[in-house]
């Protein structure tokens, strides 16, 4: 009996997506049916922060990228060496934000 094989997964990047979107920080929210990840641009001197693209998933794929992302950060580490971590801000809220020293610039 011959092995059937699986059909190859097709992905089509489009060239509008394919430059990506910057991000430097994700907001990370969930109920009982979906995770709901929302990256944003925080730049300096901008007085807010714009949401570049937000993605819905499954709990079980919220978990299944986790686990992606580990493994991948875990080549990159061998190959690069360790990723450093700044040491990250608390907002009046007690909530993590992003490590940006803002120090007024001159011109």
């Amino acid at each position: 009996m011959a092995e059937e094989k699986q059909p190859q997964l097709q992905i089509e990047l489009k060239p509008e997506l394919a430059g990506g979107t910057y991000s430097n920080l994700a907001v990370i929210t969930h109920s009982n049916c979906e995770f709901v990840m929302d990256f944003v641009q925080m730049l300096p001197a901008m007085p807010k922060a714009q949401v570049a693209s937000r993605i819905i998933m499954a709990p079980e794929h919220a978990k299944r990228l986790l686990f992606a992302l580990q493994d991948n950060v875990q080549k990159y580490e061998q190959a690069f060496g360790q990723i450093q971590l700044q040491q990250p801000q608390q907002n009046k809220e007690g909530r993590t934000i992003a490590p940006f020293n803002i120090k007024k610039g001159e011109a």
